[in-house]
């Protein structure tokens, strides 16, 4: 999660987080370039084109909460609960970061995207946070409008994803380590 909210260099960031800023900037990176995702962006209207990375972002959080015991063994809820309590013991993250996790926990976050509540609450809190928050205007019903669509590019794109991530985490760079 520091991925999301760490600026800059990944050398300036504490040594026990840059692997996972690395892994998080190649999730990032592979996300944006995927023809997928490139197809599912262009079929957002003109109006939300600045917007619809970031609501993809977000509706994939969505459809991996929504499916998630097909991905992995443990509960949505034990993961989360571990998440949090992780977050919370984690030293040098991101102040970003570290001013939402009790929010996140009070609030969780991360099951709530379980649902298309969740989800929409999720577009609004972000919309309501960057400096132009015109650009999510008709986000949500837009978002819902194109679920099918987002759905399918999920569940054909995250098996992918997934192998990639496998990939990636045995081949950072020893400087990350």
């Amino acid at each position: 999660m520091a991925g999301d909210f760490a600026k800059g260099k990944i050398s300036d960031h504490p040594k026990p987080l840059q692997q996972g800023i690395w892994l998080h900037r190649q999730i990032a990176s592979l996300t944006n370039s995927h023809e997928l995702t490139k197809e599912l962006r262009a079929a957002f209207p003109a109006q939300l084109q600045r917007a619809a990375p970031i609501l993809i972002d977000l509706a994939f959080d969505h459809m991996l909460a929504k499916y998630w015991d097909e991905y992995h063994n443990q509960s949505l809820s034990q993961f989360a609960d571990h998440a949090y309590t992780t977050l919370e013991a984690t030293p040098h993250l991101p102040q970003n970061l570290l001013d939402i996790i009790p929010a996140m926990r009070q609030q969780n976050w991360l099951v709530a995207y379980e649902d298309q509540d969740g989800l929409h609450q999720a577009i609004n809190s972000v919309a309501k946070r960057v400096s132009k928050p015109d650009i999510f205007d008709g986000a949500v019903d837009t978002v819902i409008k194109m679920d099918i669509d987002i759905e399918i590019a999920f569940r054909t794109f995250y098996p992918q994803l997934m192998a990639y991530s496998r990939i990636w985490t045995r081949q950072t760079p020893s400087d990350y380590l």
